[in-house]
């Protein structure tokens, strides 16, 4: 999928585990790992507005587009 998902970055930067952020987001930790892992199909903008102001940035920081064909391998 040409679109990537940045959020363990962001855990790292702000040393937070998957399991803090899912519970000061409000999400069970499964459906973050779905996100986190670049599985799912689609994000509500209240989650992911959530998860900006829990990790404190912007959507951009957390979701970057791809050109399918840069994908080698």
């Amino acid at each position: 999928m040409p679109i990537a998902v940045d959020i363990d970055v962001m855990l790292a930067k702000r040393k937070m585990s998957v399991g803090e952020l899912a519970d000061r987001v409000g999400i069970t930790p499964a459906n973050l790992a779905v996100l986190k892992n670049g599985r799912a199909k689609a994000v509500r903008f209240a989650t992911l507005a959530a998860l900006c102001e829990v990790l404190e940035c912007q959507p951009g920081d957390l979701l970057r587009w791809e050109a399918e064909d840069a994908v080698v391998g």
